[in-house]
């Protein structure tokens, strides 16, 4: 089970600096229109494994830095970083091939003592790197029982999910001494905006421009404290349970999916929390990340989906639903979830998202924000990890992943889940949640029977 009184110690034994290897060229790139929309925080993802059957600790650290060099040969923007470009006016990567800080940790812990449920104790500010400079930072832990964690931090603004997890397949490629399976594109051409623009007013119940703040309310001081802190979960749910919701869902005489019928689970139980502390009757938003590759090369030919395929970006958009948390508590799940599946269907075509290039480029150079998250209104959004299969893309020569997650680090102020698929079931689903703990606690008292605290029972460690 998992270390609870945060007696482990780390120690960082060498910190060093990666660039790419020769030959590499010194170059501004422009972000898209895409990658306009998300906002300045971080993302970062651990992963998890066993001590080797062959091969010392150093050996494995030489062939990860000498991996990961050639890696950020093929992904320039990754050893670069973000600044003012004079010539273009704006800011933009800048591919200087600074390099990326590469930390070495010893952990006083075993793999198996690891607290998986609770990464904010066992992860946060232990095992993942600080980035101090540039777009990315590395840290490799050696664990007392010779197992690793080798845990990576972007900035978000050059990268989604889907990006982070081919740059990091790539390096897992390379130090197996493999051809990647997939080169990068950071082209642009086809995500330029349209002669004249134009978009659906769609677009209006997606994204907004985003005012900061001036001061915050008295009453928001302690907002970061007690109940209303926002912390770090990670569950599992078997595989029986995730098709019950999925009946439970489709009652409407629909069939719905797994991933639609867990968000309206999730959506119905956040009101339900939300109602039980006293919050009556008040918004309560859900959104969902769509990825829009497939759709943005739809009809376009072969050529242009590879290109959309192997495009590292942000190319995202993020619809949503919202209600009140009295009538989503009394709604059925069912009827939840045709509320979740119509929401989305704004996001499935190719021209919600030509749409949503057009609508940055009449923005201007304004913060730009998902309309869920614009306001102090409840909102969580949902995303889907099943499509990165980093189960089996995360080998670097020394054994399969025991385990492999996202992390959210503690500065960010909004609320995330994530689904992923299990290291040991495939019927499974391993679910990370960023939420305040007021409502993690509702759920675990009321949806024990779906979210099971994850650990390295469960992991097989």
């Amino acid at each position: 089970m998992g270390i609870l009184d945060k007696s482990f110690s780390v120690k960082v034994v060498d910190k060093v600096v990666v660039s790419a290897e020769e030959p590499w060229t010194d170059h501004w790139l422009s972000f898209t229109n895409l990658d306009l929309l998300v906002p300045p925080f971080n993302v970062s993802s651990f992963f998890c494994y066993n001590k080797p059957s062959h091969g010392s600790f150093t050996t494995m650290l030489n062939t990860l830095k000498a991996s990961l060099s050639r890696a950020l040969a093929l992904y320039p923007p990754v050893s670069g970083d973000i600044a003012w470009n004079e010539a273009a006016a704006k800011n933009q990567i800048h591919c200087n091939n600074q390099g990326i800080d590469f930390i070495q940790a010893f952990a006083d812990v075993e793999l198996k003592e690891l607290d998986f449920y609770n990464p904010d104790e066992s992860i946060e500010g232990r095992l993942m790197p600080e980035k101090q400079r540039g777009v990315c930072a590395v840290q490799v832990t050696e664990l007392k029982c010779g197992g690793m964690v080798i845990a990576i931090k972007f900035d978000h603004r050059i990268v989604d999910g889907y990006s982070a997890n081919m740059f990091i397949s790539s390096w897992a490629d390379m130090a197996r001494s493999e051809t990647p399976s997939m080169l990068p594109s950071f082209a642009r051409s086809h995500m330029n905006p349209r002669s004249p623009t134009f978009y659906s007013s769609s677009i209006d119940d997606v994204f907004a421009l985003y005012n900061l703040p001036q001061s915050q309310p008295d009453d928001d001081q302690n907002h970061d404290q007690g109940d209303n802190k926002l912390v770090n979960r990670i569950y599992y749910i078997e595989g029986v349970q995730l098709k019950r919701l999925q009946s439970l869902a489709s009652e409407s005489g629909r069939r719905r999916s797994k991933l639609v019928a867990f968000t309206s689970f999730l959506w119905k139980k956040l009101a339900l929390s939300m109602e039980e502390a006293g919050n009556h009757n008040e918004v309560c938003n859900v959104a969902v990340a769509v990825d829009g590759r497939r759709r943005l090369s739809d009809g376009d030919g072969e050529e242009k989906e590879k290109l959309m395929d192997s495009h590292f970006g942000n190319v995202l958009s993020m619809p949503f639903g919202t209600r009140r948390s009295q009538e989503l508590s009394e709604m059925s799940l069912s009827n939840v979830a045709t509320d979740v599946h119509e929401f989305l269907q704004i996001a499935t075509g190719k021209d919600h998202f030509l749409d949503l290039i057009d609508w940055v480029e009449e923005q201007g150079p304004q913060p730009l924000i998902s309309k869920a998250f614009a306001s102090r209104e409840m909102s969580v959004m949902v995303s889907s990890g099943q499509r990165f299969h980093t189960m089996d893309e995360m080998d670097f020569g020394w054994g399969k992943l025991v385990f492999g997650s996202c992390h959210v680090p503690s500065e960010r102020k909004d609320c995330f889940v994530m689904t992923m698929g299990s290291p040991t079931n495939n019927e499974d689903w391993v679910i990370y949640m960023h939420m305040p703990l007021k409502h993690m606690n509702f759920i675990e008292a009321h949806a024990s029977h779906v979210f099971k605290p994850l650990n390295a029972d469960y992991l097989k460690v």
